[in-house]
């Protein structure tokens, strides 16, 4: 099963390296403005608690790089706290700076905007409420900034001035920082959504498994029964040569019917163990193959595998076995007369190629294909490809399912080997 939690910790821990390089750009501008007014404009600044304030934004800064150091998933509380820790920082420096006549007044708009993309409502809302609070204080209470001359017109001047700056800042700010977050945000969405779908077709599995379980249990006295009817058979006709060969077919056919419930039933609920058996790749594919077969004898089948020798050894997941016959049980199932397999394999990847004759994928077919439940035989029930896509994406895989030329599908099987080599 996939968790919520993985995708929605890298998004926000993303959004906190965000705030804290905000922040930094911030604190520069702060120290770049304070020296423009000081030096050159000559504004009458209480530098003490302006600086002070500037250290501990630092301190913050210094404390979030650290934090972030850790494995600690990051809240959206978290965020918040850091939103409030700029607006407190800017709202002090405002207080002895002119308070709401300042121009840097509008940059509370900037932790709001980021509020409202990143965090639930809740959050959104109450730093609405804090801002325009912090922006009401300020009317009203504050350190009058003026030119050391007193000359209304060169204040003016200068508050536009800073309108203009603090907006460029702001604008640019927001579109270069809240853009990206709003990405983040929909990656993670998109990561959720991926999980989610993920969660259902497994839940969807272990319910298939469950049921497979039960009916393993409950085929096994039919097939006790025809074993030995067929065996009394063979022995009652055995002077009708072409009879006893169709019942001694007949009895093959249910003995792998009760191995592979008997396989069922070893393999459900256990994972894959590092003392389980281990083949080489093509003596594994003879095996698949020859099994196969065993349950298609009459299917006309064209092999070839090719790949450095001596091929690498992998543990046999029963699986994965299961998966590869169910994708062969759909070529015989389409073309009986002409598959074709080929399998390679590289130093990182295996690749296997099932071909058939039959009349090809439709295009809402090839649009459908791999849903459960979904089929277009006769006969069936929709899951065999549904439960081969399922283990081979398990595996790291994936399955292709492309139209040929001159009819039939190709199905196209890509696995990593790290997955399957006996030492991984």
């Amino acid at each position: 099963m996939f968790g919520y939690d993985a995708p929605l910790a890298v998004s926000s821990g993303g959004n906190l390296r965000r705030i804290l390089l905000l922040r930094g750009l911030l604190i520069g501008a702060l120290l770049l403005a304070g020296f423009v007014a000081v030096r050159l404009l000559g504004l009458p600044l209480p530098l003490p608690p302006l600086l002070s304030v500037v250290g501990l934004l630092v301190l913050v800064s210094l404390l979030t790089w650290w934090r972030l150091q850790k494995p600690w998933p990051v809240t959206d509380g978290e965020l918040f706290a850091q939103l409030l820790a700029d607006v407190f920082a800017i709202t002090v420096l405002l207080f002895y700076a002119g308070g709401s006549t300042n121009p840097l007044v509008s940059y509370y708009l900037v932790p709001l905007v980021i509020a409202a993309i990143t965090l639930p409502g809740m959050y959104t809302w109450s730093m609405a409420v804090f801002t325009a609070a912090c922006y009401t204080l300020l009317m009203f209470n504050y350190y009058p900034l003026m030119p050391r001359d007193g000359n209304f017109s060169t204040a003016v001047y200068l508050h536009l001035t800073g309108m203009w700056m603090t907006f460029v800042l702001s604008a640019f700010l927001i579109a270069f920082f809240v853009v990206r977050m709003a990405n983040a945000v929909k990656e993670r969405d998109r990561a959720l959504a991926a999980a989610r779908e993920d969660t259902l077709r497994n839940e969807r599995i272990v319910a298939l498994g469950t049921m497979a379980a039960g009916a393993a249990h409950e085929l096994g006295t039919p097939l006790a029964t025809m074993a030995v009817v067929t065996t009394e058979l063979q022995q009652e006709y055995a002077s009708d040569t072409a009879l006893v060969e169709d019942l001694h077919l007949l009895r093959q056919q249910v003995d792998n019917c009760k191995e592979i419930l008997s396989n069922m039933l070893v393999v459900a609920g256990q994972g894959r163990a590092e003392d389980a058996t281990a083949q080489s790749l093509d003596h594994y594919f003879a095996d698949l193959l020859e099994k196969w077969q065993l349950l298609r004898p009459g299917v006309a089948v064209e092999s070839s595998w090719q790949g450095a020798l001596p091929a690498p050894r992998i543990v046999a997941d029963q699986t994965l076995t299961q998966a590869l016959i169910n994708l062969l049980n759909n070529a015989a199932d389409a073309s009986p007369d002409n598959v074709e397999i080929f399998g390679s394999w590289q130093h990182d990847e295996l690749q296997l190629e099932i071909r058939d004759r039959g009349p090809g994928l439709s295009p809402d077919v090839q649009q459908r294909a791999g849903q459960p439940f979904f089929t277009t035989k006769g006969h069936g029930f929709g899951i065999g490809l549904f439960l081969a896509n399922a283990t081979i994406e398990r595996f790291g895989g994936r399955v292709l399912l492309i139209n040929r030329e001159g009819g039939g599908v190709l199905t196209q099987i890509f696995l990593p080997l790290t997955k399957l080599l006996i030492n991984s």
